[in-house]
């Protein structure tokens, strides 16, 4: 069984930094493809970065390009998405989701992804 657990959540201020983490369990990560997504209330959840399972190529939506970094360390099984510059509308709750593939190719799409995180909530105030 697949378990991914997203860490790092918060209240920042604008212009402000958060570390999310996503711990996996029952996988070797080293073997798949993560990718984060946020939801904002009222809104659909939508994708901000992935990265293969060598960390070799990555992927961000533009909104968070030049901001966000995701990577990885397989030795811990973990997943980061470090997030600088915070803006409000970056609040979300925001998932890691996790592919089954060596593959080059990053997804940038919902249903390309088998297993999902509970959440972490961030919120950036003003």
């Amino acid at each position: 069984q697949v378990q991914l657990v997203e860490a790092g959540g918060g209240l920042v201020q604008a212009g402000g930094s958060l570390r999310l983490s996503c711990a996996a369990s029952g996988v070797t990560l080293s073997s798949w493809l993560m990718g984060w997504f946020r939801q904002a209330p009222g809104k659909d959840r939508e994708f901000v970065a992935a990265l293969t399972w060598s960390g070799g190529s990555t992927v961000y939506a533009d909104s968070v390009k030049g901001r966000f970094t995701i990577s990885r360390d397989n030795a811990k099984n973990t997943v980061y998405l470090q997030m600088d510059s915070l803006k409000p509308e970056d609040t979300a709750v925001y998932y890691c989701a996790a592919r089954f593939s060596k593959s080059t190719y990053v997804p940038a799409t919902l249903g390309a992804y088998a297993y999902w995180g509970q959440g972490t909530q961030v919120t950036v105030s003003s």
